[in-house]
């Protein structure tokens, strides 16, 4: 990885911040796109993450593409409609996949305005919760662009059709009171509030027993596109092996005994 985004850990919770404040986090190139992934990668290869926190630094979360590469078409912009097809494939979708598939449970922390591709980064992430000095923008139509990276797919998925067609056709800006009022975030906090809002419902969720958390994450992202009787199947196979974890005895064991429970994730 490269320094746009910053990794850290501490115990069970890691950060990844977007770190290019200079352009206000913006994605424009391959780079960009390789350090999300790697970021998502390592947090899948370590069984000791529990929680994952998305946020940016700077005054933004993510302005979305960068304005100057689009003009200079540059980057994931250079070459013919075939090259630019395939560099959305290998860039910004490739991302997509990768922190929407992340194994651990993220948390988008909307430092600052979400914008174009910045709104659909915090859409890929399990749950958003907003700084008093965000805002929130689909506003690709008023670059004259498509959403390019999934949020066609995304924000209906969050805030429902009628609110995601709105907000995709107009391209207009929502205060985080009124992300708030259509769910696009679940909560606004004050700005020198918000990490440490994150934070605590991080540690609410890295409490429960980890491997838990991710087979019930699974089941939630299988059961936006498939059958029941499927989810059905799918949950049985995962509840069988919840069954026979020493968490489960553990966290059953620590209710009857009336005590706090310690996971190990076995």
């Amino acid at each position: 990885m490269t320094d746009y985004v910053k990794y850290e850990q501490d115990g069970p919770i890691v950060t990844l911040t977007l770190n290019a404040p200079e352009k206000r986090n913006a994605i424009s190139t391959f780079q960009d796109c390789d350090d999300v992934v790697a970021a998502v990668h390592r947090v899948n290869r370590d069984r000791s993450v529990r929680c994952v926190i998305l946020t940016g630094a700077g005054t933004a979360f993510c302005a979305g593409g960068d304005l100057k590469a689009m003009r200079d078409r540059k980057g994931i912009l250079e070459g013919s409609h075939a090259d630019v097809r395939e560099n959305y494939r290998r860039g910004v979708q490739a991302m997509a996949n990768a922190l929407y598939d992340c194994d651990a449970p993220t948390i988008a922390a909307v430092n600052g305005p979400a914008i174009g591709l910045g709104l659909d980064v915090a859409c890929m992430c399990d749950m958003r919760i907003a700084s008093d000095k965000a805002a929130f923008a689909e506003s690709f139509v008023k670059v004259g662009i498509v959403p390019g990276d999934g949020g066609a797919w995304l924000l209906p998925r969050v805030v429902g059709m009628s609110v995601a067609a709105e907000m995709s056709f107009t391209g207009d800006l929502l205060s985080p009171q009124e992300a708030k009022d259509v769910r696009l975030v679940s909560k606004v906090v004050p700005h020198e509030e918000l990490m440490a809002a994150a934070l605590a419902l991080a540690g609410r969720i890295a409490a429960n027993p980890p491997e838990m958390v991710r087979m019930t994450k699974k089941l939630l992202r299988e059961g936006q596109h498939t059958r029941l009787s499927t989810l059905l199947e799918m949950s049985a196979a995962f509840q069988a092996l919840a069954h026979t974890t020493e968490d489960h005895r553990e966290a059953v064991n620590a209710m009857l005994e009336k005590r706090k429970p310690t996971f190990t994730g076995r």
